[in-house]
């Protein structure tokens, strides 16, 4: 058990050293671009989330994140940080996991952040999600059910793959200013 969490822990350090922002500008364009169709296919998924989003401090979207596990598993992508449906910098996405699990998918995810609290702990440096918290899957009507834990909401788009797992994992977040 020792040894998983210790390969587990590297595997987190070694995501998190990928940069948050890309290198170029037309890199960092291409992004925002991404991210700004990924926003608008979830909402056009299910329109309550505009509302959601509308009276949110803030959202991050991450257009892709790939995830693979085999009983250790881990998961990257990167993403902007939106305050008012302007872009204000950008954001990585690490997650590490043990348990039972195999396979490997991609997906988008939107982070709400309900409050301008959530959104300052994001930005004064790594914001981590934790083990309890779980995404909801974009369907109509899910911005209605949304629930906020520590002023969180989180929600996502499956896009490929296949991964079954029942594992304990936990998302960190690096915010770098645009």
């Amino acid at each position: 058990m020792t040894k998983l969490i210790t390969t587990l822990m590297s595997l987190m350090v070694a995501l998190a050293a990928c940069a948050t922002a890309p290198s170029t500008t037309a890199s960092r364009e291409n992004l925002e671009s991404r991210a700004r169709a990924t926003t608008h296919e979830m909402t056009a998924r299910d329109p309550g989330l505009e509302d959601l989003l509308n009276h949110s401090a803030g959202y991050a979207v991450f257009p892709e994140i790939g995830k693979a596990g085999f009983v250790v598993g881990g998961a990257y992508g990167r993403g902007v940080l939106f305050e008012h449906g302007v872009p204000n910098g950008f954001v990585s996405i690490t997650q590490g996991s043990f348990g039972a699990q195999l396979g490997g998918q991609t997906l988008s995810e939107l982070i709400v952040f309900r409050d301008r609290f959530a959104v300052d702990r994001l930005k004064a440096g790594s914001f981590e999600l934790g083990a309890n918290m779980s995404a909801v899957a974009i369907t109509t009507g899910a911005a209605a059910s949304a629930r906020f834990t520590d002023g969180v909401s989180v929600f996502a788009l499956p896009r490929g793959g296949l991964m079954a797992e029942i594992s304990v994992s936990g998302q960190k977040l690096n915010y770098q200013g645009a």
